[in-house]
């Protein structure tokens, strides 16, 4: 094995960007329902909590850490949100046009990307795909200001907090990453077409977007080995 080396060119890599917000609003079944896009999104700051040391003593010296168990939570910021999302808030729409709030806040899935760059191709290196589970939103503080000489879009903002799923074989999880760069594209561009949705064409129909759970993800995109 040669010598390391750093900051190879093509190596200089860096994540950057927010995209394609999808909404996935739980059902009154406990399912999620078919994706809505969320237009105007510009923040998920992910605030992972937990995980940290207790530290166990025993014959004079510590013995062990026990580390507690981690929670995914986010912070969402947008400049507006799919009417879906008014449920999720707790708002509940009374009479056309009408809405009260202070309702049962549902439950719902959210998956965004962030960009992956390097130093030859800047932004188009590659993405993340990552997908939320079990997330609600807690209520938040809106600000609203009159019209003045320098006007700004009114930007809203709303903490999640979340509850793990199943994932067979490993510890129950709220959040999954799928990296573009080291996925086989054939897969993810498939993968895609079941988290936005996919136009009818010619004899085959248009099929809704939907979130799958972490088990139906896995077994997607698990290598399949070669017969024989």
């Amino acid at each position: 094995m040669s010598r390391m080396k750093w900051d190879q060119i093509g190596e200089r890599l860096f994540e950057t960007g927010l995209d394609h917000g999808v909404l996935f609003p739980m059902g009154n079944d406990g399912k999620y329902a078919k994706g809505v896009p969320w237009n105007g999104l510009s923040a998920v700051n992910e605030t992972p909590s937990g995980g940290e040391p207790n530290a166990v003593w025993a014959d004079n010296i510590k013995y062990l850490n026990l580390m507690s168990a981690e929670d995914f939570g986010a912070t969402v910021e947008a400049f507006t949100y799919p009417p879906e999302f008014e449920e999720c808030d707790g708002s509940a729409e009374v009479a056309p046009g009408v809405t009260i709030g202070q309702q049962v806040r549902k439950m719902f899935g959210l998956s965004y990307r962030t960009l992956i760059g390097n130093d030859v191709v800047g932004q188009n290196y590659g993405y993340k795909l990552h997908l939320v589970y079990g997330a609600q939103a807690s209520p938040s503080e809106k600000n609203r200001q009159t019209v003045n000489d320098s006007p700004e879009a009114t930007a809203m903002s709303w903490s999640l907090t979340t509850t793990p799923v199943d994932v067979p074989g490993y510890k129950a999880t709220a959040h999954m990453t799928i990296d573009s760069t080291k996925t086989d594209k054939a897969k993810l561009a498939a993968f895609e077409d079941i988290i936005y949705g996919q136009d009818a064409a010619g004899d085959s129909a248009a099929v809704e977007s939907r979130l799958p759970m972490p088990e139906e993800v896995i077994e997607f995109f698990k290598e399949v080995p070669p017969a024989g």
